[in-house]
Order: C-alpha cells, then structure tokens, then sequence
C-alpha cells in the first residue's frame, strides 16, 4: 500500500480540497510533517514491521466500531419483514423507509460533529462515546415499548414505529460520522483504505446479527424446526429481547472504549483540526461549489435508481408471495463468508488511483440482476405447494443472491475506498461524511419511491371479498377473516 510520490501527486491533485489558496503551504507542509505523522498519529507504523501489522490493533478497533453500527441498522431492516407478515400496505412499507434517511441526511449535522468536542477527551471520542451511550439506553427503552408499537389495535402504528426507529437511527448515523472521522487519523495514510474494509466487513457481520440472526431466532417454526426438541408457540428469542441484550452490550463496551484508547495528538493532527462551527460548514460549502464535487454529486444520486425497485421490493413480494420471512433470512447465512471475503478481495482492485473503474465495470451487470430478481418473483407461485418450496427453488435464489452480491459489493467497496482516497483530514468526519452521504441517499430516495409506487402500479382482488382492493391493512384483515 505504499505510495510513489508520483501517486501521492495525482492524489492531491485528485482531491477535492477546499483550501485553494494554501495548495503551496501545505504541500510542503506535508512533505515536512510527514515522519512526523508515522511517528506520532494515533496509528504510529514502526519501520520494522509491515505496516498493517503495526497497526493491527486499530483496525481491529475499527471494525469493531463497525460491527456496533450493524446492528441497529439489521434491527430497522428486520422490521419490514415483520410488517409484511401484517398485512401492511406498500404505502405503510415506503413510509417506513424512511428510517434510514438519517444516514443520507447526516451531513446535516456532521460538521457539529467535527467541530464541538471536548479537547482533553478527545475529538472523536467527545461523541462516540455518549452516542453509544444514548444508543444503548434507547435500546433498552424500545424493548419495553416495541410490542405495543408492532401490535396496534388497527394495526401497527406505522407514525409512531417509523419516528422511534427514525430516531433509532438517527443516533447510529451520528456515531457512523464519528467512527469515519476517527478512521482517517487512527489509521496512517498508507493503510487509509483498509478503513473501507473494517466499513463494509463490520456493518455486514453487524447486520447479520441483527437482522439475520435475529429473524431465525424470533421464527417459532424455525426454532422448532432445528433448535428444539419439544415444539413452542414462540421463538427462542423476542424483539424485546434481541433489543435488551443489545442495548446492554453496547453500554459495556463503550465504557470500555472510552476508559481504554486513547486519542494521542501531535502537531499536524493539531492543525488539521477545524477552530468553529462556522468554519466547518464554511468549509463544507466550499467543497459542495466545486465543479468536481457536483460531478459526482449528481453520478451518485442518479446511479442506482436501475436498482431501487429490485433491491427494495423483491424481499417483501417474495414474503408476499408464500416464501417464509425466516427461510429468506436464513438464506443470508451462506452469504455471509461471501460477504466478508469480497470486500477484501475487491480492495485489492479499488486500492488503486482509480477505484470508481471497479464501480462503473459492476453497474450493468447490477442492473441485469434486477431482471433476475422479477423473473423470480414471477416464477415463485408457480413452484409453491402445500408443503413450501422446492430445494432447487431455494438453490435459485441462493445462487441469484450471491451474483448479485458481487455486483453490489464491487460497487460499494469501489465507493467507500473513493471517499476515503479523496477525503481531507481537515474535516475528516465531515469530508467523508459528504461523499457517504450523497452515496446513502442516492440509494435511498429511488427506494422510498419504489415502495411507494408499488400499491399504485398494482391491482388486487381479495378472494372471498367483492369489491376490496386489499391495499391496506384493514382490507386485508377482511379478507382474513372471511377466508376463515
């Protein structure tokens, strides 16, 4: 991963650096500072040993951090499964979707995060630990009230689930900024780009035990099916539960971070950091002026909405379709050591000058999957009988969904080692945090719309119910209860 000063040029010159009229000083600045950086950062890479195993610790920290972000992001998307298993409407689904926009709207509050800190704690610290904190607590709040929420008497609360969970990941979102902004000075320059793969291979382990994990446990019929020997009525684990658990765990381990590691300062660390509130949404606006910067901008939002309709809806009309929430979920198990060794065999690809080829080589093959998936969703009823579904059924799906995992992980991997390539430590949690961000919301707003779009694009009869759409809840519930 070292650098030539070749590379090392066309990466200044490649960033999209909002402090123009200082180019001169801070490349020699950067030259001069550099033995000081290795010597003293937070991630010091000794000269006798191979840089990523002096810094094995930290990135080890690292994805830790990362795994602790997975789980609130596994629990959000356990619930839509949950809700189709109501009867929801599409509606109701698109509504809740937007529990994930605050990772596409953390650039709102992520130069707060860079710039309001408590200097003798630390920078990254001062937030990371009350937000944990706060996460840990609020878990341990929702486990009281989640039941009420998910069993309404006219169905769920979809407001008031969507605003607690928004909420949820609200505070997730704001410890992501944090975690980002503390990658790029824990870990050197030469080995930056692995913080893309603690990223990715920590949300990924994370989220499987949050929602994976988490849907096999929660499922009566699969715990009676493989884990007991004499039937229950419910699973071997609730939400309340899953939740109490998690909340206590992250309370734990963030008083452990915040007792153990130590955020080391030294003098180019000291000057990169940003004085004022003030200056760092000055700065934030200067880089989203920057032609090169819009470019990108507007690449990222427009890029996936070939995807949106077959990533946010083919799970729920799967469900919708007689395929068992749990069965699905249990089909992300083989996909897990796929999902970990493809992120550290596409950075080998992206840790380049160029890793956007690997992104721009995946999207027609992404966008080909999509067909895959509504040849699927066709093809479902016409293999189902009163017994479930065929081993080959679920072979199909299986191998379906690790093609397209390569596709997507060759996209994300390719993305976030961009981001980190291009970001400046001048504002390291707000420079990163853009180019996420725009990421995460170019992938969430076609999502959102899709969902919303499917209700309106479909026509439904309930069998036994003349005249009713089944478009809603209530519908349905009718339905229900004349088929009974």
């Amino acid at each position: 991963m070292t650098q030539t000063k070749d590379s090392r040029q066309r990466r200044q010159n490649y960033q999209f650096s909002a402090m123009n009229s200082n180019d001169q000083n801070c490349q020699d600045e950067e030259e001069g500072d550099r033995e000081t950086l290795l010597q003293d950062s937070e991630a010091p890479v000794h000269r006798g040993l191979a840089g990523l195993k002096g810094e094995l610790g930290n990135i080890l920290l690292l994805l830790f951090l990362y795994i602790l972000q997975g789980i609130p992001l596994g629990l959000a998307g356990s619930i839509p499964l949950i809700l189709q298993g109501k009867s929801v409407s599409y509606t109701d689904q698109a509504i809740f979707s937007f529990v994930f926009w605050p990772f596409s709207l953390k650039l709102l509050w992520a130069p707060l995060v860079d710039s309001l800190y408590i200097k003798k704690f630390g920078r990254r610290k001062s937030w990371l630990v009350p937000t944990q904190y706060l996460i840990g607590l609020f878990m341990m709040y929702l486990s009281l009230t989640v039941d009420d929420l998910l069993a309404g008497e006219h169905g769920p609360d979809m407001l008031a689930l969507t605003a607690t969970f928004f909420l949820f990941e609200f505070l997730a979102a704001t410890q992501d900024i944090a975690v980002d902004g503390w990658a790029l000075t824990m870990l050197s320059r030469e080995n930056v780009g692995y913080a893309s793969t603690c990223n990715s291979v920590g949300q990924t382990a994370g989220y499987f035990m949050g929602n994976v994990l988490f849907l096999a446990l929660e499922s009566a019929d699969f715990c009676n099916k493989y884990l007991r020997s004499t039937p229950q009525p419910k699973g071997m684990v609730t939400l309340p539960d899953f939740l109490f658990f998690w909340g206590a765990v992250f309370l734990v381990t963030t008083t452990l971070v915040a007792l153990l590691k130590k955020e080391h300062t030294n003098a180019r660390v000291n000057r990169e950091e940003t004085q004022s509130v003030k200056e760092a949404y000055g700065l934030l606006l200067s880089i989203v002026k920057m032609p090169a910067v819009l470019k990108f901008c507007l690449m990222i939002l427009t890029a996936k909405i070939g995807f949106s309709a077959a990533d946010a809806v083919t799970g729920l009309k799967l469900v919708e379709r007689g395929v068992p929430k749990e069965h699905l979920a249990l089909l992300a198990v083989p996909m897990v050591p796929l999902q970990i060794l493809l992120p550290l065999i596409i950075s080998k690809y992206t840790a380049g000058p160029k890793p956007l080829n690997v992104f721009h080589k995946a999207m027609p093959f992404r966008l080909l999957m999509g067909l895959e998936f509504a040849f699927l969703v066709w093809w479902t009823p016409h293999v189902s009988h009163e017994g479930g579904f065929p081993l080959y059924y679920y072979f199909t799906l299986l191998l379906s969904y690790a093609l397209h995992q390569v596709a997507l992980y060759s996209m994300f991997v390719a993305i976030m080692a961009f981001n980190a390539k291009v970001s400046d430590p001048l504002i390291g949690g707000t420079y990163m945090t853009l180019l996420n961000t725009v990421s995460n919301l170019g992938g969430n707003w076609p999502a959102t719309m899709a969902l919303w779009l499917v209700d309106h694009l479909t026509s439904k009869e309930c069998t036994g119910a003349e005249g009713q759409s089944c478009v809603d809840h209530d519908a349905a519930e009718v339905n229900l209860s004349l088929d009974k």
